[in-house]
């Protein structure tokens, strides 16, 4: 379940993900987020719709935090939490 963060995040590593599709933008987070300490935020830039359902699924299924998420103009952005 995502808990919707408003101040801004301080982002430890970025994932630029944008233009591609399914399931690339999932399998570049998650070789990013392996090289992250607990606690450590990862934002992910995505352009892929699909990217709505799969990042609170992807980061519930390995038990890290989904803080925050927007979309806007095709845009989405994500910041998970590492375990």
């Amino acid at each position: 379940m995502t808990q919707q963060i408003r101040e801004p995040i301080k982002e430890d590593s970025v994932v630029d993900a944008r233009g591609k599709l399914c399931p690339m933008p999932v399998i570049q987070a998650y070789g990013a987020i392996k090289a992250l300490a607990s606690g450590q935020v990862l934002k992910i830039l995505a352009t892929d719709p699909g990217s709505k359902a799969d990042f609170p699924a992807w980061a519930e299924s390995l038990g890290h935090r989904l803080l925050k998420h927007e979309a806007k103009d095709g845009l989405f952005t994500y910041w998970v939490q590492k375990r």
